[in-house]
């Protein structure tokens, strides 16, 4: 897999604590921000959003006229809530 660069900014306190930590531990502050980006990633990854929606595609200008239309054309009573359930995964 091919390396990239990324550059960010964060504040002074943030980064002291990563000196800090790859101090402690002897590793590269680079290792850290890796490693806490890639745990971050990956929780948000298990959210139920972004696992029912990562792989939707978008709609096209068409599509996305046409549902636009229909939304537009309802009343607040058409987009009313009539039911909810809970679940968990």
């Amino acid at each position: 897999m091919a390396t990239k660069a990324l550059n960010f900014k964060m504040d002074e306190a943030d980064i002291e604590d990563i000196k800090k930590v790859s101090s402690v531990f002897n590793m590269s502050q680079t290792e850290i921000v890796k490693n806490a980006i890639r745990q971050y990633i990956n929780k948000l990854k298990k959210d139920p959003y972004y696992r029912l929606t990562s792989h939707v595609m978008e709609a096209d200008p068409e599509e996305s006229e046409e549902i636009l239309g229909h939304l537009e054309s309802m009343s607040d009573d058409d987009l009313e809530i009539v039911a909810s359930e809970r679940f968990e995964l």
